[in-house]
């Protein structure tokens, strides 16, 4: 009874220690216990296994598989599907088929979360066929489906653009044994929303009315941000108004969607008014929030303002993430003063942000508006990583300086690698071709895209 009691109590302390991140702690933990004869069980184990692939990785967990094994304790499902889930955090559809695979070829019978979760990895890869056969197995070895099965198929179609099919599945769910809970209709609403679908949306959000769910922050905060993306503002705003009737404004998300829908349309001073109506209402802010207003400060030009912002954010315990200093640095480049967004970009670096991909655009975009296109170039060639918007502004840089060869050998190296640039970059370069005689790399270039696009159809 003792040994019980005390392998329990152990994995309450395992369980508290992993949840505080303190892994190092934890396995102290296991280590004092086993010397004083308290005996792990599976428990025990588990628990490192899924903190190690919340907060590790895959293989770090995986690697906790050797040590049970060495304790004679034999891995469970749990077991295996907190490795399966760890590799579907991290999109690795390969190795979590692998790991159910494993699982199998160990004796282990998996249960219906092995296949959800194996299923959302092969959704979330935009594997939707794949996902797909998965459950057609998990029904022909008769496990039966749950209603987080069904919501998983749906949230995936949604995911890689079947919302119709997700909508075909919803109206089947009565006829398999089940009914739509609240989660089945936000997510349902998202996913024809974001594909454009707003009729079936909103029939969607009627019958949710007719249900027994009443729509809730998330259904009202889901439609709203469609509606923004969709270009329907007033509607949005509309929904918004709704929301506070209701009583479903008593967090920040909503509002700052409302902040910056409205930024977006350069009604600052109504921005204003919303963020000073959240703080008289006492709502709290988290990072998103912050990051939120500070971009609507540095769309204003105050810059000062949004630096301030930065220090309340350090000073009142918060973090502040790689999106808040990109969003500063974009301010910095927009208002001309470059030199301040390299040292920010570098103080970045000092707090230790990986090196931005979206900051770095953001000053070479910066630097080249500036004249300072050699700078950019050396800021472009030290980038590892590179993208679309990378090698149009830096086309669109040298184009604007006149130095149409160098573009040339940059677009040509983009049209070899199979690197998208935009358009107007693409323009740019054979305008500023033509208008330089250079009439040789400019047939290049043409012959180049116009077989690219050729391959294409």
């Amino acid at each position: 009874m003792i040994c019980s009691f005390s392998t329990r109590l152990l994995n309450i302390c395992i369980a508290s220690l992993c949840k505080a991140r303190k892994l190092e702690k934890a396995e102290g933990v296991l280590i004092d216990a086993i010397r004083l004869g308290c005996i792990p069980d599976v428990v025990t184990y588990n628990t490192f296994v899924s903190a190690y692939s919340l907060f590790v990785g895959v293989d770090a967990a995986y690697s906790i598989l050797y040590r049970m094994r060495e304790a004679g304790i034999r891995p469970d499902v749990v077991t295996y599907n907190s490795l399966i889930a760890g590799a579907t955090r991290y999109c690795l559809p390969s190795r979590s088929l692998e790991l159910f695979e494993e699982m199998l070829l160990s004796e282990i019978i998996p249960d219906v979360w092995s296949y959800n979760t194996l299923m959302h990895c092969f959704f979330k890869s935009g594997r939707p066929e794949e996902a797909y056969r998965i459950f057609l197995d998990m029904v022909s070895r008769n496990i039966s489906p749950c209603l987080t099965t069904y919501n998983t198929i749906i949230n995936g179609l949604c995911k890689t653009g079947n919302a119709f099919n997700a909508f075909n599945l919803y109206r089947n769910l009565e006829g398999l044994g089940f009914l739509p809970e609240i989660v089945t209709y936000n997510t349902l609403i998202d996913g024809l929303c974001k594909s454009g679908r707003f009729g079936l949306a909103r029939r969607i959000l009627k019958e949710l009315g007719k249900s027994d769910f009443a729509p809730n922050a998330t259904t009202y905060t889901t439609v709203m941000k469609c509606c923004f993306r969709s270009g329907k503002f007033e509607q949005g705003f509309a929904i918004f108004l709704e929301m506070k009737s209701k009583g479903y404004t008593h967090d920040a998300f909503a509002y700052c969607t409302v902040i910056s829908a409205l930024a977006k349309l350069g009604k600052t001073r109504e921005a204003n008014d919303c963020i000073e109506q959240m703080v008289r209402e006492g709502i709290g802010l988290d990072i998103v929030s912050y990051n939120t207003l500070i971009n609507v400060y540095c769309k204003e030009g105050k810059l000062k303002t949004a630096f301030q912002l930065l220090n309340e954010i350090e000073e009142g315990g918060l973090e502040s993430d790689e999106y808040t200093h990109t969003i500063l640095v974009d301010g910095l480049c927009k208002m001309g003063d470059v030199d301040a967004a390299l040292k920010h970009l570098q103080y970045m670096e000092t707090r230790g942000f990986q090196s931005s991909l979206v900051a770095n655009n953001c000053l070479i975009h910066g630097l080249c508006m500036a004249g300072q296109v050699d700078f950019a170039l050396k800021i472009f060639n030290n980038m590892e990583f590179k993208d679309s918007f990378t090698y149009s502004s830096m086309l669109h840089g040298l184009c604007n300086a006149r130095r149409f060869l160098p573009a040339f050998k940059l677009i040509m190296t983009c049209l070899r690698e199979g690197i998208k640039v935009l358009n107007s970059a693409q323009r740019a370069v054979l305008e500023g071709l033509h208008s330089k005689g250079f009439i040789r790399q400019e047939r290049k270039l043409k012959s180049a895209i116009y077989m690219i696009r050729s391959s294409l159809h």
